[in-house]
C-alpha cells in the first residue's frame, strides 16, 4: 500500500525497520517505527492517538518481533505520539525527554475535550518513566539506537531516533511531509536549528512524524521546504508585529502564500503566535496552549477543524 490508497501500512526502511504510516497526517493521525534486531526484540518509535489505532500498530509489530516491546521512545509529549502509551504491556519501558514527562502529566487528557471527534477509546496517561536530558543510546544485538534530544523546536522536549549504520531517522514532529509544521509550544528559531541539525546527520531514509517516508535527494529537499516556511513565518511576524496586527490578522492577511496549499493551514495562526512572543521578548519557555489558541485557528480555517482519528 502507499500513502494515496489513504489507509495505514508498513513501509521498510532497512531490515528490521520499519515505519507505521497513517494518512492522512492530519490532526491526531500521526506515524510510528518499529525497530526490531536479529533476536526479534522491538524498540517502538511513538504511539498514537486512539485505543483502535493503537491496536492496530501493535498487530503490526506482532509480526515482526518476539514478545512484547522492549521500549518505546516517545519523541515529544503531543497526545497523538504519547496516548497510546497506555496500551502498551506493563514490562515495555517509555523511554522520553525529562521535559515529555512533565508534559504528558501536565496536559493530562486535554486534548480529548479540545479536539473531540476521535472515539478515543479507554485512554490511561502513562508518561515516561524513563528520562534523559541530552542524549542517551540504547544497544540492541547488532546496532545501537540514538536519542538525541535537539532543543526547544515543536516542543520543549523533541527527540530525533538515530540509527547511524542504516542512516535512517525517525524525526517525529520535527518534520510534516505536506503539512505545515507546528511552532505553538516550540520555538521558531528553535526550529530552525532543529532543521540544520537532521540536515547534519545526513540521513537517507527520514520518516516524518506526519506524512510519507522520504528517501535520498527527497529527505534534503523536505528539509529545505521546512527551513523556507519557518523562515516565511518569522518574516512575516516581524513585519505584522510591527504594525501592530494581531497574529490572527497577520494570518488572514498572508493567506494567499507559497504554503497555502500544504495541509493544516490552521497551524500558521499558532505559528504567529508562538513568533510573536518571541519578537515580544517572553522567555523562550513561555507557555502557549492549544486550547488557548484553537479559537483562531479555527477562525482561520473559517469553521470546525476536522480531524480523522
Amino acid at each position: 500500500m502507499t500513502w494515496d490508497d489513504g489507509s495505514p501500512y508498513v513501509d521498510r526502511l532497512a531490515d528490521g525497520i520499519h515505519a507505521y504510516i497513517q494518512p492522512d497526517g492530519g490532526w491526531m493521525v500521526n506515524n510510528c517505527g518499529v525497530i526490531v534486531d536479529g533476536g526479534g526484540t522491538a524498540v517502538l518509535v511513538d504511539t498514537t492517538s486512539t485505543e483502535r489505532r493503537n491496536r492496530a500498530v501493535l498487530a503490526e509489530v506482532a509480526k515482526v518481533s518476539n514478545g512484547a516491546p522492549r521500549a518505546v521512545v516517545n519523541t515529544h509529549h503531543h497526545p497523538d505520539h504519547t496516548y497510546g502509551n497506555g496500551f502498551l504491556p506493563a514490562e515495555t519501558l517509555v523511554i522520553g525527554h525529562d521535559k515529555c514527562r512533565d508534559e504528558v502529566l501536565a496536559a493530562g487528557l486535554e486534548a480529548t475535550k479540545v479536539i473531540t471527534a476521535p472515539e478515543y477509546g479507554d485512554l490511561v496517561l502513562r508518561p515516561p518513566n524513563v528520562t534523559f536530558s541530552d542524549r542517551m543510546t540504547m544497544h540492541l544485538a547488532e546496532f545501537p539506537i540514538e536519542l538525541q534530544h535537539v532543543g526547544r523546536a515543536h516542543t520543549s522536549n523533541d527527540v530525533v531516533v538515530w540509527l547511524p549504520q542504516q542512516k535512517v531517522l525517525f524525526a517525529g514532529d520535527l518534520a510534516f511531509a505536506g503539512g505545515q509544521p507546528f511552532l505553538l509550544e516550540g520555538s521558531v528559531a528553535g526550529f530552525r536549528s532543529a532543521i540544520a541539525h537532521m540536515r547534519a546527520l545526513a540521513p537517507s531514509v527520514l520518516a516524518p512524524g506526519h506524512g510519507p517516508v522520504c528517501r535520498g535527494d527527497e529527505v534534503g529537499v523536505l528539509l529545505d521546504n521546512l527551513d523556507a516556511y519557518v523562515a516565511f513565518v518569522a518574516s512575516v511576524a516581524a513585519d505584522s508585529f510591527a504594525a501592530g496586527l494581531s497574529p490572527l490578522e497577520a494570518a488572514i492577511k498572508h493567506r494567499d502564500n507559497p504554503y497555502k496549499d500544504w495541509a493544516e493551514t490552521e497551524r500558521f495562526v499558532g505559528n504567529l503566535h508562538r513568533a510573536y512572543s518571541e519578537l515580544a521578548g517572553n522567555p523562550l519557555d513561555t507557555r502557549l496552549t492549544v486550547p488557548s489558541v484553537w479559537p483562531d485557528m479555527v477562525k482561520f480555517h473559517g469553521g470546525p477543524i476536522p480531524c480523522h482519528a
